[in-house]
């Protein structure tokens, strides 16, 4: 299933808590000039390190829909960063 929501909290030194909820859809809608551009320079890559361009998309298109579920946690000193994909 293709990811949904992408939620994103950052606790602060002064223990204010930033939360962020950016849906996905809209997101890549907007960023599709720029990932159009990306596909091109993957294919580039993968025909300059003669690599077969069809199977590396492949590939990141179903790394891209498992990530629903995932979570992760970064923590430095008194500041955090958590971020999960729905």
């Amino acid at each position: 299933m293709m990811p949904q929501l992408v939620t994103v909290r950052v606790r602060r030194p002064d223990r204010r808590t930033i939360r962020v909820w950016i849906p996905v859809l809209p997101a890549v809608l907007v960023l599709s000039p720029i990932l159009v551009l990306t596909v091109i320079g993957v294919i580039v890559a993968c025909g300059m390190y003669k690599v077969s361009a069809v199977r590396a998309l492949s590939t990141g298109w179903r790394i891209f829909w498992a990530l629903p579920g995932t979570r992760f946690d970064v923590e430095e000193g008194r500041m955090a960063l958590f971020v999960a994909i729905r």
